[in-house]
């Protein structure tokens, strides 16, 4: 069978990425151009900066795509790119960049939804064993996703307000951790202790999430013990936090897993970089015979070759865009589906 090139764009949120993935589950080559550093003194992400430092960096990051794979597009079979859910502007240049290169090589155009790219990122660790439950956990969604079957997705569950991710960011601004704060917080609840009294978040017998709770007990609680001239240990903070978030997360999945009898466990998105909910799940299923599947590291967070893992199926799928294709800064990996 003749091999599939994709050639992958992501442009989202912050990071520039373009990748080249061989029959969805070899990479090729991956440049990403990450901006964290310009984002990092206001705090978070700004979404004019991020379009603008994205038009900037675009075509050599192509460019040095295609140079480390040593290839052209006449190798190229089609063209992926994230469409949404993300940052409107920033979305655009990669849809734009990938409307003009799909005109100008004629080749086919694959719209590919971010949070199928999260979950696709997979591929790379290992073939699927379904059916599957997918936990999806990332600065922008919090979801159990369970899958049959190649590209077919049912929620399960999904948070109510808060992502996990944004509660991380959230609670670590407020205790004075740098952005990006979710990945030095999960270092600081590694070096600290269980000492405060913070609310388990949502723990009930729903598959649905909730992080607004916990996220103001902490601001809360800092604000009173300011407010007090006391200090707040924050090495004991986050590891409480960490360790409620954990918790509740983990104990929704692994009923989950038993009411829908799945033969694996998917866990992907930048939250799946954590060190302590990645622990957590491997000891809890190691006397399972579930197969627990994470990525490694570069794959959870933002990067254009889960996309061509994604799009290398969605191609073979045939889902295609035309010339109209617009960015969807909000969109459901169920519509996503749902209209291809």
């Amino acid at each position: 069978m003749k091999d599939v090139y994709i050639f992958a764009i992501e442009t989202s949120c912050d990071e520039t990425s373009a990748s080249i993935i061989k029959n969805g589950n070899t990479e090729i080559a991956t440049v990403v151009l990450s901006q964290i550093d310009i984002h990092k003194k206001f705090g978070g992400v700004v979404p004019e900066i991020a379009s603008r430092n994205h038009t900037g960096a675009i075509t050599m990051v192509f460019e040095e795509c295609l140079k480390k794979a040593n290839m052209t597009f006449n190798d190229i079979d089609a063209i992926a790119v994230t469409y949404g859910p993300g940052l409107n502007g920033a979305l655009l240049i990669g849809i734009e960049a990938a409307k003009a290169l799909s005109f100008a090589t004629g080749k086919p155009l694959v719209k590919v939804n971010h949070m199928a790219g999260h979950i696709y990122a997979n591929k790379f660790v290992g073939e699927f064993k379904f059916p599957l439950l997918c936990l999806v956990v990332s600065g922008g969604h919090t979801e159990i996703v369970y899958m049959d079957k190649e590209f077919s997705f049912k929620k399960i569950g999904s948070t109510l307000d808060d992502s996990v991710g944004e509660a991380y960011d959230k609670v670590a601004r407020v205790v004075g951790i740098p952005y990006p704060g979710g990945p030095l917080m999960d270092k600081m609840a590694s070096l600290g202790k269980h000492t405060y009294n913070l609310p388990a978040p949502k723990d009930d017998l729903s598959y649905d999430f909730s992080f607004s709770g916990i996220k103001s007990a902490v601001i809360n609680l800092v604000h009173n013990k300011n407010q007090k001239g006391e200090e707040i240990n924050v090495a004991d903070l986050a590891t409480t936090f960490q360790d409620n978030v954990v918790k509740v997360i983990t104990k929704k999945t692994l009923r989950a897993i038993k009411e829908y009898n799945v033969k694996s466990l998917i866990v992907c998105g930048g939250v799946a970089a954590n060190k302590g909910l990645r622990e957590e799940f491997a000891r809890l299923l190691k006397t399972t015979d579930i197969d627990f599947c994470v990525p490694r590291i570069s794959y959870c967070t933002d990067n254009a070759a889960m996309i061509g893992a994604a799009g290398y199926y969605a191609y073979k799928k045939g889902i295609r865009a035309d010339m109209s294709l617009n960015a969807k800064a909000v969109d459901s990996l169920y519509d996503y589906i749902k209209n291809m």
